[in-house]
């Protein structure tokens, strides 16, 4: 287990994740100083067109991924990936004007959005099916250390927003010679590739599936519009709140370390416990410590403890539907099933930062806006409760466990 933790393919991945996670944070990093300074006329409202017109394109390339690495493997579709989004990230301070900022955001979205999907999905075959909660939680603390690492460099250098960007760029175009000589294909993949039959996409939303794809298509959207909005709209939330813009950029770095301490102890309880069950008490703790956010606090202290146990919970939640996800289907459609899982969720990621926009377009964001985000984690906590619960590994499941599709039905 701790051999293939620290092999070349479960580091990459990590690295791609990084980078996933680097870019969530980005623009929310750059938006106050963006509206501020009136770069490029940019003003609220353009900067939620700009917030979603990026994660639209992130919700095109996660559908899209899916397929092509079932078809074409899991290497491939990583490298095209990573290529794509590192040129545009890289290109994004040249833009000229508010449209062009935009559609950068657009093309680097394609390229990030297959990246999560296909890391995790070549990550999970990499690992034994016991196992693959705690490889799959392992994997995204790379997400949010990615957050962690704007957020330091936001500290260093905003307002000084373009570095952020170009920083992001060259540190993707710097991997992608390493994954090329060191990444292997899935195991899985080839092992599959030669099967006479292919799995459709379209199994997913027959029996015995549709009621495993609901569940995690509704609890992905729900769990990645927490990521999301939380992360573009944080600091902005927490200035209409009546905090500085130090304090609020310091709490979106205390968020997302609380992110990775939350993914550590979610995998490890998922493998011993269950994925649902844990899902289940994340996203109720969620919706609970979201809503005591909306508390004016005078303690940074104290401040700061809440909205670390907040990021604890919170964003592991969506990490467990992802681990759920590489257990409850077949290698034949595992990448498919995962990416649809994150391409719906990415749905989710534009409404939230959409709807926090709106919320301060309205100048209800506060306290509404955290009223909002409770509400969305319980809907999450809803979602995982209609799904089917696995089988724990190397015990008899009850119902029984059809074991050539690897659920509970």
């Amino acid at each position: 287990m701790m051999r293939k933790l620290l092999s070349w393919p479960a580091a990459l991945c990590w690295l791609t994740v990084l980078l996933d996670g680097y870019d969530l944070v980005v623009l929310g990093a750059a938006i106050p100083t963006l509206i501020e300074h009136h770069h490029l006329g940019f003003t609220a409202a353009r900067a939620t067109f700009a917030a979603t017109i990026s994660l639209v394109g992130v919700a095109i390339g996660a559908a899209g991924s899916g397929p092509l690495a079932d078809r074409f493997g899991r290497r491939k579709v990583l490298l095209a990936s990573i290529a794509l989004f590192s040129v545009f990230t890289a290109a994004l301070p040249l833009a000229g004007s508010v449209a062009v900022f935009g559609a950068f955001r657009l093309l680097a979205g394609l390229g990030l959005g297959s990246c999560m999907p296909t890391a995790l999905t070549l990550m999970a075959e990499h690992m034994p099916a016991s196992r693959r909660a705690f490889a799959s939680t392992i994997t995204m603390t790379g997400y949010h250390t990615g957050a962690v690492i704007t957020s330091l460099i936001a500290l260093r250098l905003i307002p000084h927003w373009q570095p952020l960007f170009y920083a992001g760029g060259v540190a993707g175009l710097l991997l992608l010679p390493v994954m090329w000589a060191k990444l292997p294909e899935s195991e899985a993949y080839l092992a599959r590739r030669t099967a006479p039959n292919r799995v459709r996409p379209t199994v997913l939303l027959r029996r015995p599936y549709l009621r495993v794809t609901l569940g995690v298509w509704v609890g992905s959207f729900m769990g990645l519009l927490l990521v999301y909005g939380l992360n573009t709209w944080l600091p902005k939330l927490m200035r209409d709140a009546g905090y500085n813009m130090s304090t609020s950029l310091t709490l979106l770095l205390v968020l997302n370390i609380g992110a990775i301490i939350g993914l550590l102890i979610a995998g490890a309880l998922a493998d011993r416990q269950g994925i649902k069950q844990t899902a289940l008490i994340w996203f109720g703790a969620g919706a609970v410590l979201l809503a005591l956010l909306s508390v004016q606090v005078s303690s940074s202290l104290l401040l700061d403890a809440l909205v670390l146990v907040t990021g604890i919970f919170v964003f592991s939640a969506q990490v467990l539907i992802y681990a759920y996800v590489t257990q409850a289907y077949p290698a034949e459609v595992r990448a498919t099933a995962l990416g649809l899982a994150a391409s719906v969720g990415r749905l989710g990621a534009i409404l939230g930062p959409t709807i926090t926009g709106w919320l301060i377009i309205a100048g209800s964001a506060n306290p509404w806006g955290f009223y909002f985000f409770a509400a969305v984690a319980a809907c999450g906590l809803l979602a995982m409760a209609m799904v089917p619960r696995l089988a724990a590994a190397g015990r008899p499941a009850v119902p029984a466990l059809d074991t050539a599709k690897g659920y509970v039905a």
